[in-house]
């Protein structure tokens, strides 16, 4: 006969881990809070999510859509703004509008090419009424003082013919000298008489020693009627 014993007594009342009530217990409690947790779980919020996040990617598309658009008709709107006023009162297409650009670009170029020309003209024009004034000046200046005539007789002789008040000072040996020295003229004749009036006329008779180059007679009449008009202003006279 065996001795009983605690373990003994206790053996046969062991639960085994399985049909433990405590186990029991907590695996129905965690069964019943994941489906809890899974009952409160729709799985139409996750495609709702999907379809939410595909529509406001559709909506930041159109609406940067929109603003290129926007910004594409401002640029067109301001190149039609460019083209003649005929053209802005219609209502151009994009395609029509750089059409008429491409056309209307050569037309400018033209009509800037037209523009230079004329300027030039005008600037051509207004000089030449510059010197035609300038000649008038000289001209009333000779007449009112002293007047110069140049006159060729062939190739190599020149007559000048000056007319001058008494009064007035005569520079007449600083032009024979400036003669001589700077165009080759020597004098070979002169003669010279007073008016009524007080005035004195010269003639001179010159011959050009190098014809290597023939003088227009205007611009030696110019140069003897400059150096009137500086001794003339030197002298205050």
């Amino acid at each position: 006969m065996c001795a009983l014993t605690p373990t003994h007594l206790f053996q046969s009342f062991e639960w085994p881990l399985d049909n433990n009530p405590i186990n029991h217990k907590n695996n129905y409690l965690i069964t019943q809070n994941f489906e809890s947790l899974f009952s409160n779980f729709d799985p139409s919020d996750h495609q709702l999510h999907r379809s939410n996040i595909t529509m406001v990617k559709k909506l930041y598309h159109n609406a940067s859509e929109r603003d290129r658009r926007k910004k594409v008709n401002t640029l067109y709107s301001s190149l039609r703004s460019l083209l003649p006023a005929a053209d802005q009162t219609k209502k151009l297409s994009i395609p029509v509008t750089i059409s008429r650009v491409l056309k209307y670009i050569p037309e400018l170029e033209q009509q800037v090419e037209n523009l230079i020309q004329k300027k030039e003209e005008l600037l051509s024009r207004k000089g030449d009424v510059i010197h035609h004034q300038e000649k008038q000046r000289k001209g009333l200046v000779g007449s009112s003082l002293f007047s110069i005539s140049v006159s060729r007789l062939s190739d190599n002789e020149v007559v000048i013919q000056i007319s001058t008040y008494k009064l007035h000072k005569n520079p007449l040996s600083e032009i024979l000298l400036h003669l001589e020295d700077n165009h080759g003229l020597l004098l070979m004749d002169a003669s010279s008489f007073e008016s009524s009036e007080g005035r004195l006329f010269y003639t001179l008779h010159l011959d050009q020693l190098e014809s290597t180059c023939r003088l227009e007679c205007e611009v030696l009449s110019e140069k003897i009627l400059s150096l009137y008009e500086k001794k003339s202003y030197f002298n205050g006279n």
